[in-house]
């Protein structure tokens, strides 16, 4: 018969800590320390394998029940007690365990095996309020967990029972009221299930059992799971366990302790402890718990004596099994332990959640001591912690209101003015002002605005949405389709439910979250220390990806560089044309009718895009900087309503009729896949001559100051190799003249996005005119889907929920597919032309599971928003240390 069920207890366990996926992790802990001799109560794991076959059939596996039995009987050889005794009775805690940590996201029932007849007889022979204390808690948890009755509906009898005796705490009431409420708790549970109370201690048992299992999929696991990227097929052991009280009086306490201050990493015993009392109570809040050490009492200033001063002896136990854990695990352990009669018992080890910057410091120092070496480091810090480093967070101890929730798009906390368009953000920020932009969605025409804001607020989009772009290039907060806000832009004013927030009143954002926080809140500024940096150089000197910034400015270059980009992977030049002082000219080029009307207006915007590429050259000196050439349809650059246009037609002397007629005539009914990229530059050569000039005019000038340039120019959106040779010919003809001109050449190269299925397909072809590929994994995602990734957010979540997609495309590459195009097109692309450097610049640069994925096919870098860029150096280390590991 399968085994289902593993003993642990006396010094000897049947797991250890490899079994997590069979026992959970709490499981898989309580083994491991069983038989490094690290005192804990005799207990056995049923197996995460039963909860998925319960889910599944609704019962237990064949051979389960008797499986329990047998331990049961092993278990009372181990205590010298009997399961549902009147004399000595054995009591037994029921808690769940997955394979991850899912802390309080599922079950847990103490004290079973008590029933009226046992609890009247114990009484009688021990402590009579600490047994029907044990008893009420029994009640309440069962009745709760097992039965569905509110916790809440519980809570109001005792409380009830507080006020009639005129007492605050519960210490106040006596074993007659505990009685007393026990027998209340029985009764609400017949008036609200129609059913007794168990009074058969197995039944109860395998009660509390079935419960664990079923909590896998609550409410609050499966969202905790979803929100952690935790999948749903582990399923939960379950624990059961011999119990042990603290709270039987002198002598007795509880505690929940963190090997390391898990806030800051300090190597100081962290935790929180209670005399006469049970687990639960530390973290109810019903009492205020004492600090563990005198260190911690020291910088916490806490009013009550430290663990160490109460009871000295066990402390000092207790700092030994501190140092047993740590060595043996070499990590930072979170542990939870009870005194019964002055008996130290440990009731359950796991890793311990920590800080980002805890998580830094901890593998640092653990290194320093010799635990662990800086490959094993490196793994201990998740990218996701690098990227809370970088951003302001919202301030822990802050009270908050929170009104919306939207995709987290770029992490960090903003507070600011709601103003609802650019210009307002713009003006206001010019005035002194902390600004928050809030729109239905953005374009680029809000550039300057979204650059003027503290962050920004979208009710439409998705994870690659505009906004969402933007903004993680610049680093600011921002949240995209948060769809319960109504935005009322003619009378300044968005709604969510009963509340209105008006232009002018404040509101903070979460990016990291996606909370919509109302009111200014404080926030906290992210300290990157020595330890940081110690990381990253070891992250660097393992990892064999490049890692380039998306960088427009010369400011977000300069950013990029000082969190170690290697380079731009792209610089999109469509966000250059939106200044105030450019934007004229453009559309002046737009409306014009012959090639020299638009050279004479490109000629007012070339001195403009070189002084531009001076400045990415610059802050780029010896790094490659990749431009792309112009790329969105050019019906986005021009205005909507109807006094913009009336003043560019005065401007240019024509009919507003006119420009309203070519503003009619450049609509299209799906522009993302319309006249825009190389097609723009093969219609409108003008456009790429420009932009070629100010390119190669602009590495020559910065070449003469002596900065290393490494210029590549991107034809953007090609399909065929026709399309590339076309503007690749452009491009050299007006390089050979700056070159004349100037009597000096540079360096350059000319290469393409690949961002559509048909260019993966002919990589071969397209590398025979190309110096190098950029995958465009933005638009390769919705051309390879068919998805437009600005509405995909109003259905992946169902999707995901379903179980249709695994998680959202635009934020983690689909390898499957999307990600069978780049490893077919990288091999075509390299066979055909051996020389050919090949990366990506989507926003997949900067996920790491995506980076991982990068590695392993031989991509040559990624380029990512310059604050992801050591998220994506962290990441690119760990795909070569998960790679050796397999």
């Amino acid at each position: 018969m399968e085994k289902m069920v593993y003993f642990f207890g006396e010094g000897k366990a049947e797991g250890n800590i490899t079994m997590k996926k069979t026992l959970g992790g709490k499981g898989a802990g309580l083994a491991e320390m069983t038989n490094i001799g690290v005192p804990v109560p005799p207990g056995f794991t049923i197996t995460s394998q039963c909860c998925l076959y319960y889910e599944k059939h609704k019962k237990y596996p064949k051979g389960l029940e008797e499986q329990i039995d047998e331990n049961l009987k092993k278990l009372e050889n181990a205590m010298g007690q009997k399961f549902a005794s009147f004399d000595a009775p054995l009591l037994v805690s029921v808690r769940s365990g997955a394979a991850i940590s899912m802390p309080g996201m599922m079950d847990t029932i103490l004290n079973l095996g008590l029933n009226e007849e046992i609890a009247n007889n114990l009484a009688s022979n021990t402590n009579p309020r600490f047994v029907y204390d044990s008893f009420r808690r029994l009640i309440q948890m069962y009745g709760d967990v097992v039965m569905g009755v509110e916790h809440e509906d519980f809570e109001e009898i005792i409380q009830h029972t507080k006020d009639k005796k005129g007492v605050k705490e519960d210490a106040g009431l006596t074993a007659d009221d505990w009685k007393e409420i026990a027998g209340k708790f029985k009764k609400l549970i017949k008036e609200k299930t129609g059913k007794d109370f168990p009074e058969n201690p197995k039944d109860q048992l395998l009660g509390a059992v079935n419960a664990v299992f079923s909590s896998w999929d609550n409410k609050r696991a499966k969202e905790y799971r979803r929100i952690n990227n935790i999948p749903g097929d582990l399923g939960t052991a379950v624990n059961v366990q011999a119990m042990v009280f603290g709270n039987r009086g002198e002598g007795c306490s509880t505690g929940v302790a963190f090997t390391r201050n898990p806030a800051t990493g300090e190597n100081i015993f962290y935790g929180e402890y209670l005399l006469d009392a049970q687990g639960e109570d530390v973290v109810a809040g019903i009492r205020t718990p004492g600090p563990i050490s005198h260190k911690q009492k020291e910088e916490s200033g806490s009013d009550l004596d430290a663990f160490e001063d109460v009871m000295p002896e066990t402390y000092s136990e207790l700092e030994d099994v501190r140092k047993k854990l740590e060595g043996h695990f070499k990590e930072m352990e979170d542990l939870e332990f009870t005194v019964e009669d002055n008996k130290l018992w440990i009731l359950q080890t796991r890793t311990g959640k920590r800080t980002a910057m805890a998580a830094v410091k901890i593998a640092v120092d653990m290194v320093g001591e010799g635990l662990i070496d800086n490959k094993e480091a490196i793994m201990r810090v998740s990218p996701d912690q690098v990227d809370q480093l970088l951003h302001p967070m919202i301030d822990p101890r802050a009270e908050l209101n929170v009104i919306a929730k939207g995709l987290p798009a770029s992490p960090g906390a903003a507070s600011g003015k709601v103003v609802f368009t650019a210009d307002e953000a713009v003006e206001k920020a010019k005035a002194g002002e902390k600004v928050l932009l809030v729109r239905h969605v953005t374009s680029p025409e809000d550039i300057g605005g979204m650059h003027a804001a503290e962050g920004i607020l979208t009710s439409r989009g998705g994870m690659t949405s505009h906004a969402a772009v933007v903004a993680r290039g610049m680093g600011a907060p921002c949240i995209v389709g948060a769809e319960d806000i109504s935005i009322d832009y003619k009378a300044k004013r968005f709604t969510v439910g009963d509340v209105t927030v008006k232009e002018g009143e404040p509101i903070t954002i979460d990016g990291t979250t996606g909370r919509v926080i109302l009111g200014d809140v404080p926030t906290i500024e992210p300290e990157i220390s020595g330890d940081f940096q110690k990381i990253m150089e070891w992250a660097d000197e393992i990892r064999r990806l490049g890692v380039r910034a998306n960088a427009d400015t010369p400011h977000d270059a300069k950013q990029a560089r000082d969190f170690g980009a290697e380079g731009i992977g792209l610089a999109r030049t469509e966000h250059m044309f939106f200044g105030e002082d450019r934007i004229p000219a453009m559309r002046e080029m737009i409306l014009s009718e012959t090639p020299e009307e638009r050279k004479k207006a490109l000629d007012k915007i070339l001195p403009m895009q070189r002084g531009d590429f001076e400045g990415l050259f610059k802050a780029m000196d010896g790094y490659p900087v990749i431009i792309r050439l112009l790329d969105p349809p050019l019906h986005e650059f021009l205005p909507e309503d109807k006094k913009t246009i009336e003043e560019l037609a005065n401007n240019m002397g024509i009919s507003a009729e006119k420009v309203e007629a070519k503003i009619a005539s450049l609509e299209e009914a799906n522009p993302m896949l319309g006249l825009r990229g190389c097609r723009l530059g093969i219609l409108i050569p003008e456009i790429t001559e420009m932009q070629a000039r100010a390119i190669i005019e602009a590495a020559v000038n910065v070449a003469n100051k002596n900065v290393k340039v490494i210029p590549k120019i991107m034809i953007p959106l090609a399909g065929r190799k026709e399309e590339v040779a076309s503007q690749r010919e452009l491009i050299e003809k007006v390089a050979e003249k700056v070159f004349k001109e100037k009597g000096k050449p540079v360096d350059y190269q000319i290469g393409t996005m690949i961002e559509l299925p048909r260019a993966a397909l002919t990589a071969d072809k397209i590398a025979e005119v190309a110096d190098f590929f950029s995958y465009g994994t933005n638009d390769l995602t919705q051309t390879t889907f068919g998805f437009s990734r600005d509405d995909v957010g109003k259905y992946t979540p169902d999707y995901i929920e379903k179980g249709i997609l695994p998680n959202d495309p635009f934020q983690t590459l689909d390898q499957e597919g999307v990600g069978q195009l780049v490893e077919m097109g990288l091999k075509k692309g390299k066979k055909a032309n051996p020389d050919l450097e090949v990366g990506i610049c989507g926003e997949h640069g900067g996920d790491p599971a995506s980076i991982e994925f990068c590695h392993k096919i031989g991509l040559d870098y990624v380029s990512c928003s310059p604050f992801r860029v050591p998220v994506a150096r962290l990441a690119a280390a760990q795909a070569v240390l998960k790679e050796k590991n397999n």
